[in-house]
């Protein structure tokens, strides 16, 4: 599978009269070019890319700051723009570099001329749970004007308490949002349905979809990718047929999704055995597919999906489609094209491209049309042909 991080592979070219000597990098290494400036950029040639982007991803190391390159920039006599900013702490998130997003976002904060939105707040939440703690993300959100307090500061701080487990907050903060009378959208409540799935208490689900109809909000396709995945599972909870090895890999399912930690010996013991799996036992791992896509673990979908590969059963279109859906989702846009290349060699699945049609309008009915637009792309660069309705 790719590497987890595409933000950190900078093309290097060197110079006709003077080369220097560097490092392959990787996700998972930190590695420096010889001879940095004192602000610790690396050195670039001059073939190399000089804008604002490109010097603050050569601040590898944590404990660098790139408020620093920021300062540098602007004596320059260069301009940062609030959405040179936002793309750039974007890109530093998906490249799991936190710290520095976080750096990007005070910058932002101590600069009277950017007009912050909602949506700034929220990042600047869930940086403060992954780079200070959870605790930390309180007290900035207690701090906040209450006009900055909006559906999507709360929402930020409830997905953190959901990606932490952290039950009796979330329930709390839930209710003070319903009294706060919001303009809410399903995003929250796929935090909460999402969080209850997460820990085994699938009955709670039913509640939060109860709530969601009540409000009127329309759900979105994660919506419905949770309450089928719940309903999927109470039908084979009742099953009378349900054997004892059902419920053993269900209980597996939410064991290692509580723990995250999906790839360990026991269950890969399993999944990899020479019986392989029964199509039952299949849908557990659409289970975990669906849960760790709300919860944007990136690394876990890849372990989950080698998984699934290496097992003797017939994965079935649902198995393809559950994980494209996910990766769509996440904008990892060169897994999906890697999943229908390997659907399409499958000698146990036949490709069905009806059921990629459905996907592509699901994501336009539920308002993600640039999603929609990507993936129809990949589906006719694969050779896939798309209807006319579909564009």
């Amino acid at each position: 599978m790719a590497a987890r991080s595409l933000f950190l592979t900078l093309t290097r070219n060197a110079c006709r009269e003077k080369k220097l000597p560097f490092r392959s990098i990787s996700s998972r290494t930190e590695a420096v070019k010889t001879g940095t400036h004192e602000g610790g950029i690396d050195e670039f040639t001059e073939e190399e890319k000089d804008d604002l982007k490109s010097r603050i991803f050569r601040v590898r190391l944590p404990k660098r700051s790139v408020t620093n390159v920021l300062h540098k920039w602007v004596s320059e006599g260069q301009k940062i723009t609030l959405s040179d900013l936002r793309s750039i702490s974007k890109d530093l998130r998906r490249s799991h570099r936190y710290k520095h997003a976080l750096e990007i976002s005070e910058w932002m904060v101590s600069h009277d001329e950017y007009q912050l939105s909602d949506s700034d707040y929220a990042v600047r939440i869930n940086l403060m749970t992954k780079v200070f703690g959870i605790d930390a993300a309180e007290r900035y959100f207690e701090g906040l004007p209450s006009s900055a307090k909006t559906s999507e500061t709360y929402t930020a701080l409830l997905h953190s308490y959901a990606g932490l487990k952290l039950i009796e907050k979330a329930e709390e903060l839930y209710q003070r949002i319903m009294g706060a009378n919001l303009s809410l959208s399903a995003i929250t409540y796929n935090e909460l349905m999402t969080l209850y799935m997460s820990v085994g208490q699938l009955e709670k689900v039913s509640l939060i979809v109860q709530e969601l109809k009540r409000q009127n909000i329309a759900p979105d396709l994660f919506t419905y990718n949770l309450w089928e995945t719940r309903k999927i599972l109470d039908e084979m909870i009742t099953d009378p047929g349900c054997d004892e090895t059902w419920i053993r890999y269900l209980n597996l399912a939410k064991i290692y999704i509580t723990s995250s930690n999906l790839v360990n010996s026991e269950f890969s013991s399993i999944v990899e055995s020479e019986k392989g799996v029964t199509q039952r036992e299949l849908i557990s791992y659409d289970f975990l597919v669906i849960l760790h896509g709300g919860l944007g673990n990136k690394d876990t979908l890849d372990q989950i999906w080698k998984s699934l590969r290496m097992t003797r059963q017939k994965m079935t279109a649902r198995n393809y489609v559950c994980i494209l859906s996910c990766y769509l989702m996440l904008g990892h846009l060169k897994e999906v094209g890697e999943i229908i290349e390997q659907w399409k060699q499958s000698t146990t699945s036949e490709f069905n491209v009806s059921m990629c049609h459905k996907l592509l309008e699901g994501f336009k009915e539920v308002g993600m049309a640039d999603t929609a637009t990507s993936f129809r792309k990949i589906l006719d660069e694969k050779g896939c042909e798309t209807t006319d309705e579909s564009r």
